[in-house]
C-alpha cells in the first residue's frame, strides 16, 4: 500500500515583520502535524530573518523559506508599506504561479495584506485561505467599508467627512480607520481605499480566513464574518524561525531575573513606530523619572537625529533601574513575572501577546489598525489605560510618569487582564474553542 502524500502548504505573508511573525507561528503549528510548508518571504526579508537566525541554527523539518523580487529597485526603502501594496503583485504574480505549477501545491494560505494573490484560485486552481493579521473587528470594517463611504462618513478618496464614532465593536473615530490613517497623502489614502473596494471583491475566492484571535474575547465581530475561524493566541514557537528581523537579545531575561516581582515596565512599540527626537527625548525623560525600573525596547531606525554620545550617556544615567536593547523576546519577557505592565503601540499581535500573559497596558498606537485595538483594550476589556497628547501632539513626560503610576495602582485593570489570560490560555488549550478550530483547519488543509 503506497504512504500517503505529505500534505503541502505555500504561506504567502506581507512583507512586514508584524505579518510575518503570527505566518510562521502558524507554519509552525502545522508543521509539528506534519504539513511540509513553502514560506515566501521577499528576497529583502528572506535575508533579514535568516541572518537574525544565524545565532539559533538550522530551520526544522516541515518549514521550506523560499524568496521573491518585490519589485522595488535596490536603492529604494524596502519598508515602505506604501509602495509595497502598489508593486507587490506585477512582482509576485508570475513568480507564484511558476512555484505553485513547479511544486504542485494545492493550498495557498494568503496574508489579507496580499489579497490580489485570491486571484491564483482562479488562474492556478489552488484552494485559497486568508490570514488576518489584524482582528475580526477590523476585518468586520473592512468589509464595512463601501457602506461607510454610502453613509457620507469617508469620500472615496478617503477623505473623513463626518467626524464620529464608528458604532462597530469595538467603537472608533472616523479618522483613525486604519485604511484612513495609513495614507500619509491624498493620494495614497485614495489608493488604500480603491484598493480595498477592488480586493473586497475577490474575498468570496477563500475558503476561509484564518484569525489570530479567539472566540470569547471577540464574539460580537466574528459573528459579522461568515467564514472566520480564530486560531489564536498564536504562540511564539520554542525553535527555530520566529520570523523575526533582528535578532533577539536574550540577555534582558537575565536582567528580568534580577528585578522584582510584577514592577518592570516592558516598553516597545514594534517594528513600524517612528518618533521623532523630540518625543523620543520625552519617553527617554519620563521613564528615568518614573517610579518603576524598566526595559526599553529601541530598534535601529526607532528615530532620527538621535546623538549618540547623548544616548550612552542616558544608557548610563539609568543603569541599575533601566535596560535598553534592540529586539526582544518579546513572548518571553511578557511571560516573565518581573514585568509589571507593557507601553505598547498596540499592533494586535502585541496586543494578543499581552492578553495571552495577562499584562495590563499603557497604550500609544502610532497607525492602522492600533487605534481600534486601543479601543478594546481600554473601552471594552479595560485592560489598559490611554496615553494623551498635549496641544503640541507630544506625549510628555509627566504623562509618561503619571499614566504608569496611575496604572500600576489599579488592581481591577491587573484582575480584568489575569482573567482574560485564563480565558485565552483556555482557548488554545485540548477542548477549548481556538484548538477545535485548529484541528478543523488542518483537516482542511489535508484535503490536498
Amino acid at each position: 500500500m503506497a504512504a500517503a502524500t505529505q500534505p503541502h502548504v505555500m504561506v504567502l505573508p506581507f512583507p512586514a515583520q508584524g505579518h510575518v511573525i503570527p505566518l510562521m507561528e502558524l507554519s509552525h503549528r502545522l508543521a509539528d502535524q506534519g504539513f511540509k510548508i513553502d514560506f515566501v518571504n521577499t528576497e529583502f526579508n528572506h535575508d533579514r530573518v535568516l541572518k537574525a537566525l544565524a545565532e539559533k541554527g538550522a530551520i526544522p523539518g516541515g518549514i521550506r523559506m523560499l524568496s521573491i523580487p518585490d519589485g522595488l529597485d535596490p536603492a529604494d526603502d524596502h519598508t515602505d508599506i506604501g509602495k509595497l501594496v502598489q508593486v507587490l503583485p506585477d512582482a509576485m504574480l508570475s513568480p507564484l504561479e511558476k512555484m505553485i505549477r513547479s511544486e504542485k501545491i494545492k493550498w495557498v494560505i494568503v496574508d489579507v495584506s496580499m489579497s490580489w494573490a485570491l486571484e491564483l484560485a482562479t488562474t492556478m486552481g489552488v484552494r485559497i485561505a486568508l490570514f488576518s493579521t489584524y482582528s475580526a473587528a477590523i476585518f468586520a470594517l473592512r468589509m464595512n467599508l463601501p457602506k461607510l463611504i454610502e453613509d457620507g462618513i469617508l469620500d472615496e478618496t478617503g477623505n473623513v467627512k463626518k467626524h464620529e464614532m464608528v458604532q462597530l465593536m469595538p467603537p472608533i473615530d472616523a479618522a483613525e480607520i486604519p485604511w484612513v490613517s495609513l495614507g500619509s497623502t491624498q493620494e495614497r489614502r485614495r489608493y488604500n481605499i480603491q484598493n480595498v473596494f477592488k480586493t473586497n471583491r475577490l474575498m468570496a475566492l477563500a475558503e476561509m480566513i484564518i484569525c489570530n484571535t479567539f472566540r470569547e474575547i471577540e464574539s460580537e465581530a466574528l459573528e459579522l464574518l461568515s467564514n472566520a475561524l480564530p486560531v489564536g493566541p498564536l504562540l511564539a514557537p520554542a525553535s527555530g524561525p520566529t520570523g523575526h528581523f533582528l535578532p533577539e537579545d536574550m540577555t534582558c531575561l537575565t536582567w528580568l531575573d534580577t528585578q522584582a516581582p510584577g514592577s518592570v515596565i516592558y516598553v516597545a512599540f514594534g517594528s513600524s513606530t517612528i518618533f521623532d527626537i523630540a518625543q523620543f527625548h520625552e519617553l527617554a525623560n519620563g521613564l528615568a523619572v518614573s517610579d518603576q525600573p524598566f526595559l526599553w525596547v529601541v530598534r535601529p531606525n526607532f528615530t532620527n537625529g538621535i546623538q549618540e554620545d547623548w544616548f550612552n550617556e542616558y544608557k548610563d544615567r539609568i543603569k541599575g533601574k533601566g535596560l535598553v536593547i534592540s529586539w526582544a523576546p518579546q513572548q518571553r519577557v511578557l511571560s516573565h513575572p518581573s514585568i509589571a505592565c507593557f507601553m505598547s503601540h498596540c499592533g494586535w499581535n502585541s496586543t494578543m501577546e499581552g492578553v495571552l500573559h495577562g499584562v495590563p497596558f499603557l497604550c500609544w498606537p502610532y497607525f492602522s489598525d492600533q487605534f481600534c485595538n486601543q479601543s478594546y483594550i481600554c473601552n471594552v476589556w479595560k485592560t489598559g489605560i490611554k496615553l494623551f497628547r498635549d496641544k503640541q501632539g507630544v506625549v510628555t513626560q509627566e504623562e509618561i510618569k503619571n499614566k504608569a503610576a496611575q496604572l500600576l495602582e489599579d488592581k481591577e485593570i491587573k484582575e480584568r487582564a489575569v482573567t482574560l489570560k485564563t480565558t485565552a490560555r483556555a482557548s488554545i488549550q485540548e477542548g477549548g474553542s481556538s484548538h477545535q478550530n485548529f484541528l478543523e483547519l488542518v483537516n482542511l488543509l489535508r484535503e490536498q
